[in-house]
């Protein structure tokens, strides 16, 4: 890519930033948006918007940028959990990182670069040279130059480590601290039994049986899981068609109250849509209620076990229970509003079978994944899209084409491509087995993580060179020479996929909330159901954190091969830092709390982009004959993974589970505490299945299986 086809690509995604932030900024203010922009705070009632027009409305301003600065990290963490302030020190990690990196890269390796004479530069054509003359690809073969390339990376490798050493011990002490300051919850004192065995009685029989035998002074109670998927879409439907019913009685219009009774409303006889509504709402009861009966007596071999401690719920959970491994498996249960409630009625057997599927489906889409890849290289290389598709060449020629194609094109195609990924991975992430959301979650992100690694990063750079035959990928001792010939050679493409990826998407799509505004005026305008509930949406760590932590493999990657792109990554993580901020405030509001556990991802992720780095320079000195640098590189990658080890014997532990320590001052505190008997009360239904409470739709209601439609007063 030339470096006029790479300033197309900024200016056009710095329109699209302006563009997009300007939009924000006026349609915060009005409360026709407020789902889409505050709905954090309009759920909590704090939203003090106003829906007259003035001239101040309609006049963009960035004073939500000073409010999203404002709010310390204790703020934050009281505000939406320590998930939100890990997650934030990630970004804060990487302002850190890139900001000594652009420093060390943009005044003192860049010059080099650009001075070199590898390349032949002609200075009076600059803006049609290609940007591997400021890599260090333009630093002559030899050069005494390469040696301050060999000292930024020790040096950066070195300042990293430091970073990674202080962020991990500061996070587990976070985590120790927001334990010791959390009030008892259900999940600290339960465990999650599955695979119970099938003696002849009630699986609830057998769990009370053998927990009174084995730990007779500290069992608690028990709640077994039962099969409710059928159960609980009878009650979203019913719940659906309540809202409806709430509306129509609601609304002031006596002929809205009325409708056709044919398909959709379009045709057939005028009836009345309240009365309709109620008479439907009945036989919904009565379904709900048959179904519920006899969803008491499907019970699935799961069952969360409650303890009178802490400590001896971790005793229960580090234990094998039976004698037999896949028999009472026990395992730390998440909390009652973070349980995913439709795996549990899994067998060991069938929970591993899905493990090997996902792993399938997971090789099956990245291989696939190599066709957007390929057409992404092609459109790159315009010499290649020419021979492929010749009726383009007149096209081709126009010099604004040429440049939009190579520098914005390419990175919008293959971010389109990795969008429709995202829940894919969700999906396989679901089936596997995890009892909660939050290690959906994670599991997802960690897919997402290396299928965005090796698919955006291994697969273009191998894909945009002519080393990619399969033979020479498999030698070992070439791998550093493969790499660092194919890798500078897509800085520029890299750079641009920063701009577009992370400056435009995090704008557009995480800010301007772009494709839910569509979404919402498409509904608005073609009459959509104004009665649907309202759901504060909670932040996908999934898909933010990958992209965080590989803008942050593309830094450390090409910190010494081609700074230039360290600027553009700093800008990034400037821009993530408010717009996140932003959203943990006012859009975002916490669905589960890990205690921190998304950290140990960010740390192994950057300990291999250093890793990644050091062997590129293994090889880039070597191919620049300077074979002295190249072994005392060698060094390097086993320092890191000896530092990497320190830190997982040293912190990791505590990010598995809490240590005895701090469970039994933890306990030993309740002693005190007069709301522990209550606690206690309401730990023995803590873990019953919402399906199986009682359907409530008003304060009022006292009976157990009360009629939906004594509720329904307007």
């Amino acid at each position: 890519m030339i470096l006029s086809a790479l300033l197309t690509s900024v200016g056009i995604n710095v329109g699209l930033c302006l563009l997009f932030l300007t939009l924000f900024s006026i349609l915060k203010k009005g409360q026709r948006y407020a789902h889409l922009y505050l709905p954090r705070l309009v759920s909590e009632g704090k939203s003090q918007l106003g829906d007259g027009y003035n001239f101040e409305r309609i006049l963009p301003s960035v004073n939500w940028v000073k409010r999203a600065w404002q709010p310390s990290e204790e703020e934050l963490l009281a505000n939406s959990g320590l998930d939100a302030v890990v997650f934030m020190r990630i970004i804060t990690f990487g302002l850190r990182v890139f900001r000594f990196a652009t420093i060390i890269g943009i005044c003192i390796l860049l010059p080099f670069n650009y001075m070199g004479n590898q390349l032949n530069i002609d200075f009076t054509d600059l803006p049609n040279k290609s940007l591997e003359s400021f890599s260090i690809s333009n630093v002559d073969d030899g050069s005494n130059r390469l040696w301050i390339h060999f000292c930024a990376v020790y040096v950066f490798t070195a300042v990293v480590c430091y970073l990674l050493y202080i962020e991990y011990d500061y996070i587990s002490s976070k985590r120790i601290a927001y334990f010791y300051s959390s009030k008892p919850r259900p999940h600290q004192f339960t465990v999650l039994v599955r695979s119970i065995p099938n003696s002849g009685r009630s699986f609830s029989e057998s769990v009370e049986s053998f927990f009174t035998e084995y730990y007779p002074s500290t069992y608690l109670s028990h709640s077994v899981v039962r099969r409710t998927s059928k159960l609980k879409g009878l009650i979203n439907n019913a719940d659906k068609l309540y809202r409806r019913l709430v509306h129509l009685k609601s609304e002031n219009d006596t002929q809205q109250r009325f409708g056709r009774a044919g398909f959709m409303g379009l045709y057939g006889k005028r009836v009345d849509l309240v009365d309709r509504c109620e008479k439907k709402l009945e036989e919904m009861e009565d379904n709900v209620r048959t179904e519920r009966s006899i969803q008491a007596g499907k019970e699935v071999p799961a069952a969360f076990v409650s303890f009178k401690s802490r400590f001896n719920a971790a005793i229960a959970t580090h234990i094998q229970q039976g004698v037999k491994p896949t028999e009472w498996i026990a395992e730390p249960a998440p909390d009652p509003q973070d349980v995913y409630w439709p795996f549990f009625s899994a067998s060991f057997l069938k929970r591993w079978m899905c493990n090997l599927a996902v792993i399938v489906a997971c090789v099956f889409i990245t291989i696939l994944f190599l066709i957007p890849v390929l057409v992404v290289q092609g459109l790159t290389h315009l010499e290649q899209l020419e021979i492929w598709f010749p009726f383009l060449k007149g096209i081709l020629s126009l010099k604004i084409v040429s440049q939009v194609i190579t520098g914005y094109l390419p990175s919008l195609i293959l971010e389109m491509f990795v969008s429709l990924v995202l829940p894919v991975m969700v999906v396989l992430s679901s089936i596997q087995g995890y009892i909660s959301l939050s290690q959906i979650e994670k599991s997802a992100c960690i897919k997402i993580l290396w299928f965005t690694v090796w698919n955006i990063f291994f697969a273009n750079v191998l894909s945009g060179s002519a080393l990619y035959r399969v033979n020479i990928i498999l030698e070992p001792k070439r791998i550093p020479e493969i790499l660092a010939v194919a890798v500078p050679g897509q800085a520029s493409f890299f750079i641009a996929y920063v701009v577009t990826s992370g400056w435009t998407k995090t704008v557009s799509s995480e800010l301007f909330q772009l494709k839910p505004l569509i979404w919402s005026s498409l509904k608005r305008t073609l009459g959509g159901k104004s009665y649907e509930e309202f759901e504060v949406p909670s932040i996908p760590y999934h898909s933010e954190i990958p992209r965080i932590l590989f803008f942050s493999l593309l830094g450390v990657t090409y910190f010494f091969l081609s700074p230039l792109i360290l600027p553009f990554l700093l800008g990034y993580y400037c821009l993530g830092y408010v717009i996140y901020r932003n959203q943990l405030l006012d859009v975002y509001a916490p669905k589960f709390e890990t205690g921190g556990k998304f950290w140990p991802v960010a740390h192994d992720s950057t300990i291999f982009s250093l890793i990644l780095m050091h062997i590129i320079a293994i090889g880039i000195f070597g191919l620049k004959k300077v074979p002295l640098a190249s072994s005392l590189t060698i060094p390097l990658p086993i320092l890191t993974l000896v530092f990497n080890s320190y830190c997982r014997r040293r912190f990791l532990p505590m990010f598995k589970s809490y240590p005895a320590e701090c469970l039994i001052k933890k306990d030993r505190s309740d002693q005190s505490d007069p709301t522990i008997s209550s606690f206690y009360d309401k730990l023995v239904t803590a873990y019953q299945d919402p399906a199986m409470n009682s359907v409530r739709y008003s304060e009022n209601s006292e009976r157990i299986n009360s009629p939906l439609l004594q509720s329904v007063e307007i």
